[in-house]
């Protein structure tokens, strides 16, 4: 192996690495039994980073219209507890969030039904503090979703 491939595997991170050596990971969502493209497939991250930016500005738009008498600091406090509402009553019932609604996508459990209030109430408090939502598995689920037994798919 020369210096250049040694270089290219480290930046293109150990997936690809291994990938050149031969290992089959499969398609994002096929331990999970989804299709691979199309309705019920594994969101994509650009999707579901663009519903997050939907429902954290309609929280923001909110929290300074109603609650926040004019100062930013207590505007983002308020859009907190407006999204981990949000989250709870709107992926609790109809599965989705606005943002979720307006770019295609659902929450559903591993089994593909519905949330049970108890499983959406945990996600949405892991999602209300960012930690868990950041770190990824390899169907790039967040640790939220993990914890939940949940994952966001294409409607």
């Amino acid at each position: 192996m020369d210096n250049r491939q040694a270089i290219g595997s480290w930046l293109s991170g150990p997936r690809a690495a291994a990938e050149e050596m031969g290992v089959e990971f499969g398609y994002r969502g096929e331990g999970l039994g989804l299709p691979e493209k199309g309705s019920g497939s594994v969101a994509p991250l650009g999707r579901r980073f663009g519903a997050l930016f939907i429902d954290w500005a309609l929280c923001m738009l909110i929290a300074y219209a109603f609650l926040a008498d004019g100062e930013p600091q207590r505007a983002g406090n308020w859009a907190l507890l407006i999204f981990f509402l949000l989250s709870l009553l709107t992926v609790g019932t109809v599965g989705c969030t606005p943002g979720k609604r307006l770019l295609g996508l659902r929450v559903v459990g591993e089994d593909g039904g519905r949330l049970s209030l108890p499983r959406v109430l945990l996600r949405s408090a892991l999602i209300a503090i960012v930690v868990p939502a950041v770190i990824w598995d390899r169907d790039t689920r967040g640790l939220h979703d993990r914890l939940a037994r949940a994952v966001q798919v294409r409607i």
